[in-house]
């Protein structure tokens, strides 16, 4: 099948990328209002962008009643200008799930979900203590869009468990942290937990002496 998605419906546009965009990596992206009201909410139109300097994009839609207002993960960070991704693996999917959940306004997404909040090193914000890694973030430019926002992150701190570290890198230990990936809007999921598959780069070099 074709689909042309400068006349299709966006919520076409949304059910295609999401199942051919994948897996995804998620963000749990915690972020503070002006008040120090926590929020936490999963994102998986995410990933990292450039190195230097370290940059992530999220995108996050507006309110579908309220058109132009962010929802309250990007009018936090709009307003505090910080925020922390929380990397989500196998152990802490579901908690990661219900952090989704429309809860009324007042209900902590973090107490619901049963998170409990560490210290981050440099930002105000918190991160999650069950999460075993964590990106700090400060705004770098919001991008609006007609509805939505594309948030760029400028990473300034990140924590790893020592576990997961290999300090000769540092390298992360991603075959033994096992991060979930999002495949669809479908709620399914890919496990990391022994699915790694090692396909090396071959040098110019080497190629050319296989071709002849």
């Amino acid at each position: 099948m074709l689909f042309n998605l400068e006349t299709a419906p966006a919520s076409v546009a949304y059910k295609l990328l999401v199942g051919l965009v994948a897996p995804r990596p998620i963000a749990l992206i915690t972020s503070m209002d002006a008040e120090g009201r926590l929020n936490a909410a999963p994102f998986s139109a995410y990933n990292y962008l450039c190195t230097d300097p370290p940059i992530l994009g999220v995108g996050v839609s507006n309110r579908p009643e309220v058109p132009g207002v962010p929802k309250d993960t990007g009018l936090n960070i709009l307003s505090t200008r910080e925020f922390v991704v929380n990397v989500v693996t196998e152990d802490i999917g579901e908690k990661m799930s219900l952090c989704a959940t429309e809860f009324p306004r007042g209900v902590s997404e973090v107490e619901a979900a049963g998170f409990t909040t560490a210290a981050s090193a440099v930002v105000k914000t918190p991160r999650l203590a069950e999460a075993h890694a964590a990106l700090e973030c400060r705004l770098y430019k919001a991008i609006e869009m007609p509805n939505s926002h594309i948030i760029l992150g400028q990473v300034v701190s990140v924590y790893v468990e020592d576990r997961f570290v290999d300090a000769k890198g540092p390298y992360v230990k991603a075959e033994e942290m096992h991060a979930l990936g999002r495949m669809n809007g479908l709620g399914n999921y890919a496990k990391t937990r022994d699915a790694f598959l090692t396909i090396d780069r071959v040098p110019y070099a080497e190629w050319k002496k296989g071709r002849g």
